[in-house]
Formats: structure tokens, C-alpha cells, sequence
């Protein structure tokens, strides 16, 4: 049995400048990256490598068009190393640019094997995606009408590198809804039927860590973010190490119809569901792993003084917290119609099962359209 695989090195570097100066960045590097970050952050390195400015070819989180047009331009470009300076979208692109013969991303999806021969090293900039640490690119399939994985060990980065220096500016919705992600990846993992007791141990990290800074916030302000910005991006990896053996689950498979309809970034889209799925969970099988997740988040919720010792409800204690940092705002709010339920469930079943394999116990498609509704 696997027990655990981890194959980035994983750097930590104070500053950009001090990242470049050790991997020894040159004309020979592409760096994917957005304009924001290059500007205060990243210009004065003076690198002499190729830049492409994700944010030029489309807003949001990656679609085929997108990720075409990107690709399209880096064929132009001689280099031998592609640099991801960025968040998911990025990290996601940047895997893909760097497979060996990659015109198309519908043609990558035909494909029997991926391979690649440029190296790859990726610098998240968020808390949330821990792609730097997975094999796996999300792309909006706009064609499918749906966000599909692309899966490979080709994908997977050289070096993932962490910079806390990123996080400085992070905006508080990127912060909130990137790190309610990385905790959905902790969660999910944690559920996994393939989770081993190494992946119990990134999952359990992962989730101290975010509900401990959490728990923070909620009892002295927003401002104390910024204190915690190295843990949050440790715990983001480690949920990405866990996640990246065990699985995400029925959690992320429902938020992908939601998301690519109304264009819902990633964790904000998860962060729809969560307890949704956790409650279903516990209401079909209500012993086992489900129980040990809840006392785990409410002991972590008591020990860092949010909860009270009398809760007895682990998830709604969490939602609680939660709402502290993001307000979980219905379907409908995104503009989601009374036919989306039902479409959305046949669209996860049909399109999701790499992910609803790994659920804790399994969902009906009648079952998933009633979360659904549930959060009309």
C-alpha cells in the first residue's frame, strides 16, 4: 500500500530576490506571473528571463481559450525552465507550459501519457491551492461546460518554493477564500478512504494551523492576518501533500458545475458546500472517520477559545468560525436558477468521478441535487 509521496523539494526563501539569486534565474527561465506581483516584488531582481503576464490573455481561473492563447504566445519563446509566480490559475497554466508538445489543452486531455522535459518550479502566492505540491491542473472545459483535472506525474513541479513576502498584499477575499481552501483539502483528505496515517498527519497540521489563525482573527481583528501569513502558507502546502495522495472528494466534484456557470473563484465555490457534504456524511454513516473530523475541529475550536466546551456540534461550530472570515452567501446570490440543481448533479456525476470515488461514503445523484437545493 502507498503510504505517502511527496516529490517537490520544498524551498523557503524571505523575499523574491533572494529566491532568484539562488536558482540563478536567467534569459533561459520563463516566469508566468501577474503584472501586480511583478511590479513591486519582482522587477528589481532584473532577471533578464521572459515574462508572460497571465492577466493579458483573461480574468479568473483557467479556461481552454485561455490557456490556448497562453500557450500560443510561449511557443514564440525559446526557454528550458518555466518559473509559476502566482496562485492557482498560474500554477495550473504554468504546468501545462511546461509538457513537452503542449498546442491545445483538449488534445492534452486525449492523451494516453503526458510527458515533460523542461523543469518546472512553482512559488504559490496564495494560501489556498497547494497545487504546488500536486500533479493535478484544473481547466474550465468551456466546450464541456464544466471545470475538469488534468492528471499526470508529469505535473508534478521540481521545486516548490515558499515566499511569505507574497502573502503581504494579498487582498482579504483572495486571503479568505484561498485559505477556506486549503482547509477544504485538509478535510476532504482527512475523509479520504485513501488517506494513511501520513496523510492524517498533513491533514490534522493543516487544519490546527488554519482554525488556530482563524480563531485568531475572529477574537482580535482582520489586522492580526498578516502575523500568521508563513503558517498559513505552510498549512496550504501540507493540505496540498495530504490532498495530493489521498484525494479531494464530493466537495470539490459539486463545485465545479456551480463555479464554471457563475464564474465562482475556486475556494469560494468549495466553501459552498463544506458543511453541507460534512452533514450528509455524518447523517448516512455517522460513526468512523466522520466523528473522529468532528471532534477534531471542535477540540481545536475549544483549545484555541472560539468554541465552549459544551458545543456538541463540530460542524456548526465551523461554520460559525467560518463566517467570521468569509459570509457564505446562498446560491442565488450568484445569480444560480431553480434547473441548476438538477442540471449541476447529473453534470458532477457524469463528469466528476475521479473525485466521488474518494467520497467518505457514497452520494446518489438524488442526494447531490438535494445539496444542491440546499443551498439555493
Amino acid at each position: 500500500m502507498k503510504e505517502l509521496l511527496v516529490v517537490p523539494q520544498i524551498d523557503s526563501f524571505r523575499t523574491f530576490k533572494e529566491f532568484a539569486d539562488e536558482f540563478e534565474l536567467g534569459p533561459a527561465d520563463l516566469i508566468l506571473t501577474n503584472e501586480y506581483l511583478y511590479d513591486p516584488l519582482m522587477k528589481d531582481a532584473d532577471t533578464g528571463s521572459s515574462f508572460i503576464f497571465q492577466e493579458k490573455f483573461g480574468g479568473g481561473e483557467p479556461s481552454d481559450i485561455m490557456v490556448d492563447e497562453i500557450l500560443e504566445q510561449a511557443s514564440k519563446l525559446d526557454f528550458n525552465r518555466v518559473i509559476a509566480v502566482g496562485g492557482g490559475t498560474v500554477i495550473d497554466i504554468a504546468k501545462i507550459l511546461s509538457l513537452d508538445e503542449a498546442t491545445d489543452v483538449d488534445s492534452l486531455y486525449d492523451r494516453d501519457q503526458l510527458t515533460r522535459s523542461r523543469k518546472l518550479v512553482i512559488l504559490p502566492t496564495t494560501c489556498g491551492t497547494g497545487s504546488e505540491v500536486t500533479n493535478i491542473a484544473i481547466v474550465n472545459r468551456t466546450r464541456k461546460g464544466t471545470k475538469m483535472g488534468l492528471v499526470s506525474p508529469a505535473m508534478y513541479a521540481d521545486h516548490a518554493v515558499l515566499v511569505p513576502e507574497f502573502m503581504k498584499s494579498l487582498p482579504w477575499n483572495v486571503f479568505a477564500t484561498s485559505s477556506i481552501d486549503a482547509l477544504i483539502h485538509a478535510i476532504e483528505s482527512y475523509l479520504s478512504p485513501n488517506a494513511t496515517e501520513f496523510t492524517e498527519l498533513f491533514s490534522e497540521a493543516a487544519i490546527d494551523k488554519i482554525l488556530r489563525g482563524y480563531s485568531r482573527i475572529a477574537k482580535d481583528g482582520r489586522q492580526v492576518r498578516s502575523e500568521d501569513d508563513e503558517e498559513y502558507l505552510k498549512a496550504a502546502t501540507g493540505a496540498g501533500i495530504a490532498f495530493g495522495n489521498a484525494g479531494c472528494a464530493a466537495v470539490h466534484a459539486i463545485s465545479y458545475a456551480f463555479g464554471a456557470k457563475y464564474h465562482v473563484p475556486h475556494g469560494e465555490s468549495n466553501y459552498q458546500f463544506l458543511t453541507e457534504v460534512l452533514k450528509e456524511y455524518r447523517m448516512k454513516k455517522p460513526g468512523g472517520t466522520i466523528a473522529e473530523l468532528e471532534k477534531l475541529i471542535l477540540d481545536t475550536l475549544v483549545k484555541y477559545e472560539f468554541a465552549s466546551e459544551e458545543e456538541s456540534d463540530g460542524f456548526t461550530a465551523l461554520e460559525g468560525l467560518l463566517s467570521e472570515i468569509l459570509e457564505l452567501k446562498p446560491m442565488g446570490a450568484y445569480g444560480a436558477v431553480p434547473e441548476d440543481p438538477e442540471d449541476f448533479a447529473a453534470s458532477t456525476v457524469a463528469n466528476q468521478q475521479r473525485l466521488l470515488k474518494n467520497n467518505y461514503v457514497p452520494l446518489t445523484e438524488e442526494e447531490i441535487e438535494t445539496i444542491y437545493k440546499n443551498r439555493m
